[in-house]
């Protein structure tokens, strides 16, 4: 068994190396800024949206497939449990909380830190929505004819999205678990030099010989 340590004057141990601690993986700039800039592109939108725009009212984007409507939702995602926004709101809360918390005790990612990072921006976004005026204001339309899909705004987007990452890292979780083993791999150390040999030095450890302790003390 090795010893890395080396006695010092004075009585001291001088350690073979300091580690340095270790960073943190966790991207918490990133996630708020994505979040946040998803939440003011969100509000936004939903704000040109409702300053154009009588609720009902749609302009074509591109001819009938993609149109801009003034949608309210008062349920849930893409419309689904209508006259629920109260509740839903409500429940928006937690879910933004629950979020925040999964992303602090997480294993550090920068994939699962963009992931959450969406689904973060998209739930305030639709949150604000809920409790401010009862309903999600929506105003994507997209289809042909009078075959559509459910409208939908920036804020779902993003959740959708995340819903995406998410099933894809269930069927590859390396795309987590690589990013967190780089996260938690050792931390480098810093070396600490040797002290300087002097003439009278004759075991090489910086000391002198009237330091060194007496034959029988190093026996013991």
């Amino acid at each position: 068994m090795t010893d890395d340590s080396r006695p010092a004057p004075g009585g001291h141990t001088l350690p073979a190396s300091v580690p340095v601690a270790p960073r943190s993986g966790r991207h918490w700039s990133l996630f708020a800024a994505l979040a946040l800039t998803i939440v003011v592109v969100d509000q936004l939108a939903k704000l040109v949206v409702t300053s154009a725009l009588d609720p009902g009212q749609s302009v074509d984007v591109v001819g009938n497939v993609i149109r801009i409507v003034f949608g309210q939702n008062t349920g849930a995602l893409f419309g689904l449990f209508k006259d629920n926004a109260v509740m839903f709101g409500v429940v928006s809360i937690v879910v933004v909380g629950l979020i925040v918390a999964y992303h602090a005790r997480a294993a550090p990612s920068l994939y699962l830190t963009l992931t959450l990072g969406c689904l973060l921006g998209g739930a305030i976004g639709n949150m604000i929505d809920r409790l401010r005026l009862g309903y999600v204001v929506d105003f994507v339309d997209a289809g042909i004819g009078s075959t559509r899909f459910y409208t939908f705004n920036v804020a779902d987007s993003a959740i959708s999205i995340a819903i995406l990452l998410l099933f894809v890292a269930a069927i590859r979780p390396s795309l987590i678990d690589a990013a967190a083993r780089t996260a938690g791999s050792p931390a480098p150390e810093i070396t600490t030099p040797s002290p300087p040999r002097t003439a009278d030095d004759d075991w090489g450890d910086g000391l002198e010989p009237d330091d060194r302790p007496p034959v029988g003390d190093r026996l013991r």
